[in-house]
């Protein structure tokens, strides 16, 4: 890959060592009849079934352990939840403190977990800006080390140890779907699998109302969203970044946008058909395959891993299920 990136797949094999045996090597699981709605064999990567039911303690371990090694400084992040229950965990682990800055606009569920951690939360608005003041007021105040949720080359590497497992579980795979926020998970797993496996197809997902991605995609720069995306996938708020837009810019070959009619539809049919308690943001790869345009664009690939990212779902609020329609 060369050194033009944050992160290589060193990087990513280092993170996999690092990090074997405090997480789980989570299940691929099949579903017959989301393959004939897909017309497709998928194959969904279930990471809402990992330690703190996200993909994202991969990252937090990593970086904890990487950043920490010689310290027992604090950790400090923002975070609209998942990062925030990582590293609180990861701290915990490491029996170091963590400040998790979190919006007031985070699902409870999420809050209650970061507590149960045992982290202090400071909350902020649900501003990029915001979180990223208060963030660094915190380290100011505690002396700890920031531990950026998307931008972190070792929060990068680390969730790169995904792309690695799907190519040992899923050999026959041709194209994966990866949620996007900031894009820590999709740059490390592009970094992992094109390194590997280049004819693999790295294929992003995001909502409609927070595209900047797509966006950053078609203008060739990056394009942050410009104001806090309303969107029920609330783990994607927040925008793709410096050290993800150069990786994603080169190695992921298309961004697939959806509704938020699609993404609750897809969140439903995983529920239903597959039992598994996906939050709406892990809906985005599946709604992304049974789009239209995933259609016409994929063509023949026939074998396809969709990562399902997290299972932290807001049960309080799922009101959004009372307006769906019916499935046939």
């Amino acid at each position: 890959m060369g050194s033009k990136y944050c992160v290589t797949l060193q990087d990513v094999q280092k993170a996999e060592t690092r990090i074997q045996g405090l997480i789980h090597m989570t299940p691929v699981m099949t579903s017959s009849s989301l393959n004939k709605l897909a017309a497709r064999k998928l194959f969904f990567k279930c990471e809402l079934l990992q330690k703190t039911g996200s993909f994202k303690i991969r990252g937090a371990l990593n970086a904890v352990n990487t950043l920490c090694a010689e310290t027992s400084a604090a950790v400090v992040t923002h975070s609209s939840g998942n990062h925030g229950q990582a590293l609180a965990l990861a701290a915990q682990m490491r029996g170091i403190p963590a400040h998790i800055v979190v919006p007031h606009s985070a699902p409870a569920c999420k809050k209650a977990a970061i507590n149960g951690y045992g982290a202090h939360i400071v909350e902020c608005d649900s501003t990029d800006e915001s979180r990223t003041e208060v963030a660094a007021r915190v380290v100011a105040e505690t002396g700890g080390v920031l531990v950026h949720p998307n931008q972190d080359p070792s929060v990068i590497a680390g969730q790169g140890t995904i792309g690695l497992e799907v190519l040992e579980q899923v050999p026959t795979v041709e194209a994966v779907v990866i949620p996007v926020g900031g894009g820590g998970m999709l740059a490390g797993i592009a970094i992992a699998v094109k390194a590997i496996k280049p004819e693999v197809k790295i294929y992003a997902a995001e909502p409609l109302n927070a595209d900047d991605c797509y966006q950053s995609k078609m203008n060739r720069k990056l394009t942050p969203n410009l104001q806090p995306p309303v969107t029920i996938a609330d783990s994607v708020k927040t925008s793709i970044g410096p050290n993800t837009w150069p990786i994603i810019q080169d190695l992921v070959d298309d961004v697939f946008v959806v509704s938020e009619e699609e993404i609750k539809v897809s969140t439903r049919l995983v529920w239903e058909r597959m039992k598994l308690l996906i939050e709406p943001t892990a809906g985005l790869g599946l709604a992304a395959v049974l789009s239209n345009r995933f259609q016409e664009i994929a063509g023949d690939i026939q074998n396809i891993c969709v990562v399902l990212c997290g299972g932290n779902v807001d049960l309080v609020n799922a009101d959004w299920l009372k307006d769906l329609p019916t499935n046939k």
